[in-house]
């Protein structure tokens, strides 16, 4: 394991796993562990800010889930590459039990890991994401993969840009580009497509749904069924899109905290 540090602030750490470096942030302190697993396109300081708020109750956990942000790109973006990740990072880091959240693409990575492994899951919280996934991410082929500048790119990227400030770097052999290749993540969503209702009603411990009243990819009546069809789930929605996190954020992080502290 690597680390960066020290000062405030999360420490960054890295894992191995069959010589693939899946790096992760780690908030500290005393409380119960959250487990937060971002998104296609974003990495696991997407969460800083929930993990500000959670502190110190909970430790937030945040990787970079495989291909993104400073975790290395896998042979392959399966279902079961992803939850078995979370496995290893769980037992690299001695926890038996974590509250387990996830985003999106984190979201049913969240919901199937919790599905698999019943016994490690104290709560669940998934975000706008539901148990039947039907998306396109061919568009971000188009996107360009350097640029001189970050003024460049940004530029270039248009009016994606605004969706990918955590996932700009500038690149030790020149120039500016993304932390991810469009082609994986392309290969990720054709993965994650699907139905995967036996994996939402496997579980049976306390889960809260989170949907952004604007969001495009979960449905109001999509969200109504599946809280309704799982025992004890909870929904509820903001005022938001689809990243209902970054879009209100002290709306989100209030949730998650009553709904976490009550479990």
């Amino acid at each position: 394991m690597t680390t960066n540090g020290p000062g405030p602030g999360p420490v960054r750490a890295t894992l191995h796993l069959d010589g693939r470096r899946l790096s992760y942030l780690d908030h500290g302190g005393p409380g119960r562990v959250l487990l937060a697993l971002h998104g296609h396109f974003a990495e696991g300081r997407t969460f800083t800010a929930l993990a500000r708020a959670l502190g110190p109750r909970h430790r937030v956990v945040a990787p970079d889930q495989r291909g993104h942000g400073h975790s290395d790109p896998a042979a392959d973006y399966s279902r079961e590459g992803y939850v078995a990740d979370v496995a290893a990072l769980l037992d690299h880091l001695g926890l038996r039990t974590v509250d387990l959240l996830g985003h999106s693409l984190g979201g049913v990575n969240a919901y199937q890991f919790a599905a698999r492994h019943p016994e490690r899951v104290r709560a669940l919280v998934v975000e706008d994401i539901g148990a039947e996934v039907d998306g396109d991410l061919s568009f971000c082929l188009d996107w360009p993969r350097r640029a001189p500048t970050r003024a460049a790119l940004l530029a270039r990227l248009g009016s994606s840009a605004p969706y990918l400030a955590d996932a700009i770097r500038e690149h030790p052999d020149g120039g500016w580009g993304l932390a991810f290749r469009p082609e994986d993540m392309v290969a990720s969503q054709r993965a994650l497509n699907g139905g995967h209702w036996a994996d939402w009603l496997a579980g049976a411990g306390p889960a809260l749904l989170v949907r952004g009243s604007r969001s495009g990819v979960l449905g109001a009546e999509h969200a109504r069924e599946m809280a309704a069809r799982r025992p004890g789930a909870r929904l509820v929605e903001l005022p938001a899109g689809h990243t209902v996190h970054a879009t209100d954020p002290a709306g989100f992080a209030a949730v998650v905290r009553d709904f976490l502290g009550a479990e």
